[in-house]
């Protein structure tokens, strides 16, 4: 709906500040009594503009192509996260940084099942260190941390980012607290480091190591 993309078009423009309604009526031309008709206030509105930010997230996630390892699919989704809110500020200060204690927008839930879904194959995997729950909520809280100080910088920072990524993983797979077998090590090498030997060489050698690993762990 117009009123919608040019709601999204003034905050876009202004992350973080607020926005008149008067003002996206004018840009549409429609009386504020419109307005109101389909959105019946502002929250309604603003409601409308993190869904449409949320579809456009998901969009861009579900064209990414699935690497076969969950901790590799987990550091390329924290990547497009960022990537996604530092070239739509106005949509991710609504979609994360406009906090209501108490309420989670529905569409949130779509983008954090996602998370849930990458987590829970890494547990099955053996890579966990945590339950994947609690995996999924520190790679989110820190994802959106990392995300929104770059949005207030208004500057990208990718060392920092990759720094608190790495940090995050190593958290929740344990890798960072004790010292990782040669095949944990290779695995993660690897994982990092798809374009080396191929994205489907790489796959491969992940579910090799990954079945070697199980066997002899049964084997002792």
């Amino acid at each position: 709906m117009r009123l919608i993309d040019a709601a999204a078009d003034l905050i876009a423009a202004a992350p973080g500040e607020d926005f008149s309604l008067r003002a996206v009526c004018d840009a549409v031309g429609v009386k504020m009594p419109t307005l109101y008709h389909f959105f019946g206030s502002k929250q309604g509105l603003i409601d409308a503009v993190v869904e449409r930010g949320f579809d456009l997230y998901l969009g861009e996630k579900s064209a990414m192509e699935a690497s076969g390892d969950p901790i590799q699919d987990i550091r390329a989704g924290w990547d497009a996260h960022v990537a996604f809110g530092l070239a739509n500020p106005g949509f991710y200060t609504l979609m994360y940084g406009k906090v209501r204690p108490g309420h989670s927008p529905e569409a949130q839930s779509r983008a954090s099942e996602i998370l849930l879904s990458l987590t829970t194959r890494a547990a099955d995997h053996g890579r966990l260190a945590v339950t994947p729950e609690q995996a999924a909520a520190h790679v989110l809280v820190a994802n959106i941390g990392v995300t929104l100080r770059q949005i207030v910088m208004a500057a990208a920072d990718p060392d920092l980012s990759a720094a608190v990524r790495e940090g995050t993983l190593a958290a929740i797979t344990g890798t960072g607290a004790q010292p990782r077998t040669p095949l944990a090590a290779a695995i993660e090498v690897a994982a990092a480091n798809p374009d080396v030997l191929g994205k489907a060489e790489t796959q491969l050698l992940v579910e090799w190591l990954t079945t070697l690993g199980e066997g002899t762990s049964s084997a002792g």
